[in-house]
């Protein structure tokens, strides 16, 4: 694979458990990931979190599951993750995607 590529096959590294990153970003150390699905019971839920809300419309169904769809991730340049990344559509477009 040549080291610089398009959107498409950054996905395809990402479905696979790659980590890529765009050339053209100017922080040091961002990457996007593919967070895979889960699912964990209600009960389980942190305060302060979405799942929260999701689990106390649950209640008082007591062993149901919360469902996690997979989405991708960024680490940003700053060390924190960015939960649910999107894509730009300069980011859909470049070609200076690469594996990191």
């Amino acid at each position: 694979m040549d080291d610089r590529f398009d959107f498409s096959t950054a996905l395809r590294v990402i479905k696979r458990g790659g980590r890529v990153a765009r050339a053209g970003w100017n922080g040091k150390g961002m990457w996007v990931a593919l967070t895979p699905g889960s699912e964990f019971p209600a009960q389980h839920a942190k305060d302060g979190h979405a799942s929260k809300h999701r689990a106390r419309e649950m209640e008082p169904q007591v062993g149901h599951n919360i469902t996690l769809l997979p989405h991708i991730d960024m680490r940003a340049a700053d060390g924190s993750m960015v939960i649910g990344w999107l894509a730009s559509q300069t980011d859909l477009l470049a070609e200076d995607w690469m594996t990191v």
